[in-house]
């Protein structure tokens, strides 16, 4: 993948810039969606992959929004990675006016808030599994406004929107991404 770190590297930077753990399991599930809509798409869900688990990694050093993700994309570009990633980071964030005109750009700023709210939908379920949340779980949460107040519902849905997929639709293909990967979520 001529320009992209390959998946060690990225776990690599991902490991050497993000200590928090949470964090970093918000970067796995955000891959982990990418990789399915990757594929969904017929795109490359190495690459893909690799834009969701990068996305934040730059969050925990830099997280005022004249920092993050510029601080990051900087870094990776003097590494010397290719626009194709950092610019699918840079999509990621709303606050960078990254014009989301690939459909690489459009699923990560789409995956991004959702995967925060199934997994805050996951932690009240009496389980805290995966494996019980449904997109009917979601959609009962997604009304509570108190109810993970940091998740920007509106997004979400403007995400879905712009990738052009139905927003239950949307719902469902990232819990079943993250269920894939529940283990490695602990949840």
């Amino acid at each position: 993948m001529d320009g992209w770190p390959g998946k060690s590297e990225a776990d690599r930077i991902l490991e050497d810039w993000t200590k928090n753990k949470n964090l970093r399991k918000h970067a796995y599930a955000v891959e982990a969606a990418m990789r399915v809509y990757a594929n969904k798409f017929g795109e490359d869900p190495e690459k893909w992959g690799i834009v969701g688990l990068l996305h934040d990694f730059d969050y925990e050093k830099y997280s005022t929004l004249e920092d993050h993700p510029f601080k990051g994309v900087e870094y990776l570009k003097e590494q010397g990675y290719c626009d194709e990633l950092t610019d699918g980071i840079l999509a990621h964030a709303e606050h960078t006016g990254t014009n989301r005109d690939t459909v690489l750009k459009k699923c990560i700023f789409a995956v991004d808030e959702l995967t925060g709210l199934v997994i805050a939908v996951a932690l009240v379920r009496p389980s805290k599994k995966l494996a019980d949340v449904k997109v009917r779980s979601v959609q009962k949460k997604w009304k509570e406004k108190t109810f993970a107040a940091g998740v920007d519902r509106e997004i979400i849905e403007r995400g879905a929107e712009e990738l052009g997929v139905e927003l239950n639709e949307h719902i469902d293909t990232v819990i079943k991404a993250m269920q894939g990967i529940s283990e490695k979520l602990g949840l």
